[in-house]
């Protein structure tokens, strides 16, 4: 593969700061869609989650925006707040080469004055669900007469949950001679027909298309009580970590309380829960304090989520798409993983296309610890400061360690977001930390703390 240097006019600056982030060679997807979007082409590529796509269109929208000028130059549909979140935090480490460039996400869950008053001060490259964006588009709080790239991310999803007439809708909206960048990981005929409706003479791009079989050992299991079969499989294989898909919300929460009951350290996430509640669900199964997360299909796609070694489809997904999406939050980048899926006698018929794919087992084949439990090591303190606060992970980690006397080892995942800190502490010293936070400063500032249930 090639490295980033091959791109074309990249400022060394930026390979620079791609260095720090360990960006050096670029993934299949990268080399063929960064150079052919810098010369203007609209591009529409099939590619699959973890194939690196948000560089392939983040990087020369990045490079291509005007700080200059404060009106938004790109625009970029996801069918997920997650997924715009997900972008949006990439982009922003990419974009740390070039002052004063703004990116903004507009997602429902937020106030929609408070992302107005961010708009009406101006950004370059917006991230946003079309719902929320619409929103924005009808209160006449954004307009997109500047807009040189329309960027749609998992575009399939946004179909599926039946956005396409928004999407042209805000196409509309937008100049004519503008870029539009398709990224989808299927081409189903309505994808074939939004193409045709939004892209100019597009270059066609197919890679990453089927997963990997070597990186994903696809397994199915028949049974008639799922809930037994899932403390089995979770007694045998004991992963450090474990996602588990249900098709409902009502089966999250039911799933989530019988395997908190039974002492496994245990979180969910669904549509129902705000976005602050999500996003620390998210944190709290990213850093290991949660070592199992249960979800609907809003966690299939827009969760980068590294080194999660099993997946299991608790629920038969609706249909091939969903399957495909969901066991591919394993095995990503050069990970391998195992994805489980169960099924009930009567469920055969439904349960062909794994079938297909996957190898039937059978549970009695399976080395079961009856004693084994998912416990985390962490406990998450959270404090009130973030980096709109200036606040970084090395000062948090150096006030710990230097003036509370913890152990560097003792500590796990540090995440900044803008007005809350996590931190990420093994359960021996997080009440020690907590206390001692109430007279102990952080850079010259106390902060109010407390842990996360």
């Amino acid at each position: 593969m090639a490295g980033f240097e091959s791109i074309k006019a990249v400022p060394e600056a930026l390979l620079k700061t791609l260095g720090t982030l360990g960006f050096i060679t670029m993934s299949e997807i990268q080399e063929k869609a960064i150079n052919p979007i810098l010369e203007g082409k609209d591009i529409l590529a099939q590619s699959k989650t973890g194939s690196g796509k948000t560089l392939a269109f983040g990087l020369p929208c990045v490079m291509q925006t005007d700080t200059s000028n404060f009106k938004p130059q790109t625009i970029i549909i996801t069918p997920t707040r997650e997924l715009a979140e997900q972008i949006a935090t990439e982009l922003r480490k990419v974009a740390a080469y070039k002052p004063n460039l703004k990116i903004l996400t507009l997602y429902g869950g937020v106030p929609l004055r408070a992302q107005a008053e961010s708009l009406a001060k101006g950004a370059h490259i917006l991230i946003g669900t079309p719902g929320r964006i619409q929103d924005h588009l009808a209160k006449e709080t954004l307009t997109l007469e500047g807009i040189k790239t329309l960027v749609l991310d998992e575009a399939d999803r946004m179909l599926d949950m039946g956005f396409y007439d928004e999407i042209v809708k805000i196409g509309s909206n937008m100049p004519k001679n503008k870029q539009t960048l398709l990224f989808s990981a299927t081409f189903p005929p309505p994808i074939e027909k939004l193409a045709k409706a939004l892209l100019k003479h597009p270059l066609t791009i197919k890679v990453d298309t089927i997963l990997q079989s070597a990186k994903i050992d696809e397994i199915i299991y028949e049974t008639s009580d799922k809930f037994k079969t899932l403390i089995t499989l979770i007694q045998s294989y004991k992963p450090e970590s474990l996602l588990i898909f249900c098709n409902t919300k009502t089966e999250v929460i039911s799933l989530t309380e019988s395997l908190y009951k039974q002492q496994h350290s245990v979180i969910d996430i669904h549509g129902d829960l705000d976005q602050k509640d999500r996003n620390e669900s998210m944190i709290l199964f990213s850093n290991g304090s949660k070592r199992i997360l249960v979800a609907t299909d809003v966690a299939s796609r827009g969760l980068d989520i590294k080194n999660i070694e099993l997946v299991i489809n608790y629920d038969l997904p609706f249909d091939p798409e969903i399957y495909t999406h969901r066991i591919g939050r394993t095995g990503r980048a050069d990970a391998t993983g195992t994805a489980i899926s169960l099924f009930m006698p009567e469920q055969s018929e439904k349960c062909a296309y794994i079938l297909a794919a996957a190898r039937k087992a059978e549970t009695k084949e399976l080395r079961v610890d009856a004693t084994f439990k998912m416990l985390s090591r962490f406990d998450t303190l959270c404090i009130n400061g973030g980096k709109k606060n200036k606040l970084r992970a090395g000062d948090i980690l150096g006030t710990l360690c230097k003036e509370m006397g913890i152990e560097a080892q003792k500590i796990g995942k540090i995440h900044i977001g803008d007005t809350k800190s996590y931190i990420a502490l093994e359960h021996s010293i997080a009440g020690r930390v907590l206390g001692a936070l109430k007279k102990t400063p952080i850079k010259k500032k106390k902060y109010i703390a407390w842990i996360l249930g």
